[in-house]
């Protein structure tokens, strides 16, 4: 009988094939794809269904509100254009608007509409029963411990 041939490590199922212990990248993701399934569960439970993944980019702290187009686009590591297709989508939702710039007449502000505020604080409120989780399982001590590290890093 033959026996069964093994594949290359390039074609192996990831987790028949291991490089090694977590890095800290993927030590800080998967921790993140925690609150961001968590963000959009709140999100969806709440009756906000029109929004998925790729919106949240934009609600991420410090938030849109009063943001140029071109400033979301740089905090975020984004296109303008990707920006500009996303702001479009949740005007259409009614989440936002884009404002004339008091400042500067051929710019655009964002400002959030009042579907949107209610949106942005699910989202808070959705990250701080992540923290309330995290500070339970980790204690209150090495929580604030970790959350400083945090701040420190940024």
């Amino acid at each position: 009988m033959a026996r069964p041939r093994k594949s290359s490590g390039f074609t192996q199922r990831s987790d028949e094939v291991a490089f090694g212990p977590p890095l800290i990248g993927a030590l800080l993701r998967m921790p993140w794809e925690h609150v961001l399934d968590r963000m959009l569960a709140r999100l969806h439970e709440h009756g906000f269904n029109d929004l998925d993944a790729p919106h949240l980019n934009l609600f991420l702290y410090p938030g849109p509100q009063g943001a140029r187009p071109s400033e979301l686009a740089a905090r975020r590591g984004m296109t303008k254009q990707a920006v500009n297709y996303l702001l479009g989508e949740l005007e259409r939702l009614g989440y936002l608007e884009r404002r004339a710039d008091p400042d500067d007449r051929r710019s655009k502000r964002v400002a959030l509409t009042p579907r949107g505020e209610r949106a942005a604080l699910t989202i808070r409120d959705a990250v701080r029963e992540v923290e309330r989780d995290w500070e339970h399982r980790l204690g209150r001590e090495r929580f604030a411990q970790l959350r400083s590290l945090l701040v420190e890093l940024t």
